[in-house]
């Protein structure tokens, strides 16, 4: 399936965590893109190949870099020059966007993160993308995320529209609203945001009426 996607991927070195913010105009993209685990975090889009999601955070997990498990897997691949690929470990960071990908598409490389796109309404999607996900670095990741999604869709986002968004999470520290997903929405990174604030909250009541044990008991998310 073609994803012309606007993703980031990042990393919380104090949280210990890693995380994918996701959005596109095709729906359940939730699906498709974000891998994530204790060790890395992976978007793969445009012509999605989610055997490079998941053989990729197998190849962290054996102690491969990102940088050398994702260009061996694209280089097997053949169809690499339809992929968009990148993501983050402990030790680095990675993306490639392949030459039959549909304009505008490219990526960037922060400290810490990476964001890429396709199919977008130019390359100031990634730019604000990259510029509200460096000004918030006091926050929680999860919220940097969406704070970097929301930047990347008031940019203009995916040229042909929007429908659906994810927020993906692991780390030691597990909340309900590390795990989120819009799968078919006239607004969804708007949708994504207010179905945040409302995990958010209930993560507040349920540490107020139960502790942290019992947040930590509330919160096993999958990923």
């Amino acid at each position: 399936m073609d994803l012309h996607t606007f993703s980031i991927a990042a990393r919380c070195s104090d949280e210990g965590s890693f995380g994918v913010a996701v959005s596109t105009a095709r729906p359940n993209v939730g699906s498709l893109v974000p891998f994530v685990s204790f060790e890395g975090a992976i978007a793969t889009q445009a012509r999605v190949n989610t055997d490079l999601g998941g053989k990729g955070l197998a190849l962290l997990q054996a102690g491969v870099s990102i940088e050398i498990a994702l260009e061996t897997l694209l280089q097997t691949d053949p169809g690499r020059e339809l992929r968009q690929l990148h993501g983050v470990d402990t030790g680095g960071a990675f993306a490639f966007t392949g030459e039959e990908c549909v304009e505008w598409a490219g990526h960037h490389i922060g400290d810490d993160f990476t964001v890429a796109g396709n199919m977008l309404a130019g390359p100031e999607v990634v730019e604000a993308m990259a510029a509200a996900f460096e000004a918030s670095e006091d926050l929680e990741l999860s919220e940097r995320l969406v704070r970097a999604l929301e930047a990347g869709q008031e940019a203009g986002g995916d040229k042909r529209g929007k429908q659906s968004a994810a927020l993906l999470v692991a780390g030691p520290e597990p909340r309900l609203y590390h795990n989120l997903r819009v799968d078919d929405h006239a607004d969804p990174v708007a949708e994504l945001r207010r179905v945040y604030e409302v995990c958010v909250e209930q993560s507040r009541q349920i540490e107020q009426e139960y502790g942290r044990e019992g947040l930590r008991l509330f919160s096993r998310i999958k990923f």
